[in-house]
C-alpha cells in the first residue's frame, strides 16, 4: 500500500518464461510462415485482382446504364451494377497462410444471381485490365464446371487467385421459401446453385473467425502447426479446415486464461484424444447455420476414430517430452551448460566447525574456572 495522498505503483505481472514446448513450437511456426517475397506476391496478385475487378464493375455498369437510357429516356435513375464487390475469403482472409501456399480465394458478389454468361464476360474483360493496372503477365481462364475464374502470375513465385462468383439471393430462408412465379423464373444459363451456396457459407466462415477466433491468444499459430500436421500425416488430412477451426477456437476460449502456444497445442491435442470428433462425442455445431448442422458430418466414424487415436499417441510424445516428433522436426542440440540445481551451496569445512567447536569449549572451561 502506497502513503495517503500518494499514487499506487501498478502491480508488477510475473511474465511465464519459455517452456520446452513453446519453444519447439515457435521454431516450427517459423519454420512454416510465409516468407516475405511470398508475402509480397500474395499482395501484389490480390491487390491487382481486386483493382481490375472493379475496373470491370465500371465497364459492366456503364453498359448496363447504356441500354438503360435507351429504354427510358429523361427518368433519372441510379446507376445500376451488376458486380457489387469483391471479398477474401479461405485463408488469404483468416490469416493462415503457410510457406509454399500458392493459392488464395476471393468471391464475387453479383446483385442478381450469377449466370454463366456473366462468368463469361468477367473473364474476357479481366485480361484487358490487367494489362492496363500491371506490367507482368497474368492468364486468365475459367472453369464453368467449378463456376469459378482463375488468374494465374507468370513470375516466380507463381501465384493463383480463384475468384468464384455467387450471389446473396441464391440463399433463401426456409421461412420465407417461395415457389418460383412464372413471372421471375431462373435464367436458363443460372450456374451451379449448390457452388454458390459453398462461397457464401465461406464468407460467413471469413467474418465469423475474424471476429471470434482471431483475438484469441494463440489460437493461429496452432491453427497453422495443425495445417502442417494435416498436410504431413495422411491420417489428420481427413480432417476439414473448417472443422479445425471451430474445434481450436472452442477449446481456447474456454480455458481459464490466455495460454502459451504450448499449452495451446497440448489442450487441443487433449480435446481430440479425449473423443471430442466421435459419433458419440459432443460434436461441432456450425456457428454460421441458423439450422442444427454438424461441422464434421462429411468425416465417416473411421476416419474420427483414426484423428483421435493419433492425437492420444501425440499425446503421449508432448508428456514425454517429445513434441519435436509430433511436429517433424530435429530434436534442438543439448546445451552445453547445465547448471547443478541440487548442489548449489557450498560445502560446509568439517575442520572448521571441529576448531570452533574446541574453542567455545576452552571458552566455557576458562569461565568456570573464574
Amino acid at each position: 500500500m502506497g502513503r495517503p495522498g500518494m499514487p499506487v505503483p501498478p502491480l508488477l505481472i510475473n511474465r511465464r518464461p519459455e517452456s520446452y514446448d513453446d519453444r519447439y513450437v515457435m521454431f516450427k511456426h517459423s519454420k512454416i510462415y510465409p516468407t516475405e517475397e511470398e508475402l509480397r506476391a500474395v499482395q501484389k496478385v490480390v491487390s491487382l485482382s481486386e483493382r481490375s475487378l472493379k475496373l470491370v464493375s465500371d465497364s459492366l455498369a456503364e453498359d448496363t446504364d447504356k441500354d438503360e437510357e435507351e429504354k427510358d429516356k429523361g427518368k433519372n435513375k441510379p446507376p445500376s451494377r451488376s458486380l457489387k464487390g469483391v471479398m477474401r475469403v479461405g485463408v488469404l482472409a483468416k490469416g493462415l497462410l503457410l510457406r509454399g501456399d500458392r493459392n488464395v480465394n476471393l468471391v464475387l458478389l453479383s446483385e442478381q444471381k450469377p449466370t454463366t454468361s456473366l462468368l463469361q464476360k468477367v473473364t474476357e474483360l479481366l485480361p484487358k485490365h490487367l494489362s492496363a493496372l500491371a506490367q507482368d503477365k497474368y492468364e486468365v481462364s475459367s472453369n464453368l464446371e467449378q463456376c469459378n475464374i482463375t488468374i494465374s502470375s507468370c513470375d516466380e513465385p507463381k501465384m493463383q487467385v480463384i475468384i468464384s462468383i455467387t450471389s446473396p439471393s441464391m440463399r433463401n430462408e426456409e421461412g420465407d421459401k417461395v415457389t418460383e412465379s412464372e413471372d421471375d423464373p431462373d435464367p436458363p444459363d443460372l450456374i451451379c446453385k449448390q457452388k454458390c451456396m459453398d462461397s457464401l457459407a465461406d464468407l460467413r466462415h471469413a467474418k465469423w473467425f475474424q471476429g471470434q477466433a482471431n483475438p484469441l491468444q494463440s489460437c493461429v499459430i496452432v491453427l497453422r502447426i495443425l495445417r502442417d500436421l494435416c498436410q504431413r500425416v495422411p491420417t489428420w488430412a481427413a480432417l476439414p479446415n473448417w472443422p479445425m477451426e471451430l474445434l481450436v477456437e472452442r477449446v481456447l476460449s474456454t480455458a481459464t486464461g490466455p495460454l502459451p502456444p504450448g499449452d495451446a497445442l497440448r489442450r487441443v491435442l487433449e480435446s481430440v484424444a479425449a473423443g471430442t470428433l466421435l459419433p458419440g462425442g459432443p460434436g461441432l455445431q456450425d456457428p454460421c447455420e441458423k439450422d442444427q448442422i454438424d461441422a464434421l458430418e462429411a468425416m465417416t466414424e473411421q476416419q474420427r476414430e483414426d484423428v483421435t487415436a493419433s492425437a492420444q499417441h501425440a499425446l503421449r510424445m508432448v508428456a514425454f517430452r517429445q513434441i519435436h516428433k509430433v511436429l517433424g522436426i530435429d530434436p534442438f542440440p543439448p546445451s552445453k551448460y547445465k547448471p547443478n540445481f541440487y548442489n548449489r551451496k557450498r560445502r560446509r569445512d568439517t575442520t572448521e566447525v571441529d576448531g570452533e567447536g574446541d574453542g567455545k569449549k576452552d571458552k566455557k572451561e576458562q569461565i568456570g574456572r573464574a
